[in-house]
């Protein structure tokens, strides 16, 4: 594996490549429900998030942070969740508290993606900022991928919570822009339906 480049370092110029492009033809989400195994190592772990950020980023402000959680962990956190969603539904029952507090045990690693805008004078849109984190997650996904694990994306209801909000630490204005489940893909995907591209294409001016 080629090192990560040096500040100043002269980029290639992009050029073809076939197993790439097959790569992204390709590429579907692992359930999280379906993974297991063993996760990415902790060098492994910190190559990954030096690719998920290299994302176009307006002014380079970096607007969004990673939130690990990996073994008891998981668990620890799963109180908040399950903590949370009896709080918004009393009358639901323990076994689904104890389902809903389970959620991150689905995968050995959950990588929490904030969105966290940055005020700057330039003034860069908070909207520009937060489609930066959106990307952030995908490279992620791709990255892990690309390194042989399987690799959902997900938000769900807690991403939304207050409560859970503010056991992740989050500030006024932050958001959770996705957690991504890694792990070994234990079933392979299959292809779903995918939209119409044509009728999702105009040419201006014709």
């Amino acid at each position: 594996m080629p090192d990560m480049p040096e500040l100043d370092d002269i980029m290639p110029l992009p050029q073809k490549n076939e197993a790439v492009t097959a790569f992204l033809k390709a590429r579907r989400s692992n359930m999280a429900k379906v993974m297991g195994g063993a996760g990415p190592s902790e060098a492994e772990l910190a190559e990954l998030l030096s690719i998920a950020a290299r994302v176009p980023d307006h002014r380079k402000l970096a607007p969004w942070r990673f939130v690990i959680f990996e073994g008891q962990a998981r668990s620890d956190f799963g109180q908040h969740i399950g903590a949370a969603f009896m709080k918004a539904n009393p009358e639901a029952s323990q076994d689904r508290a104890i389902f809903e507090g389970a959620r991150f045990m689905r995968a050995p690693l959950v990588v929490g993606v904030i969105s966290s805008p940055v005020a700057c004078k330039r003034a860069t849109p908070v909207w520009e900022q937060q489609l930066s984190s959106g990307i952030v997650c995908y490279n992620l996904m791709l990255a892990a991928q690309a390194a042989g694990y399987g690799a959902q994306w997900l938000t769900e209801w807690y991403a939304y919570d207050a409560d859970v909000q503010g056991a992740l630490g989050m500030n006024a204005g932050d958001q959770v822009a996705g957690f991504v489940y890694i792990g070994q893909a234990l079933a392979p995907s299959t292809e779903r339906v995918r939209p119409d591209v044509t009728a999702k294409t105009s040419y201006w001016g014709i």
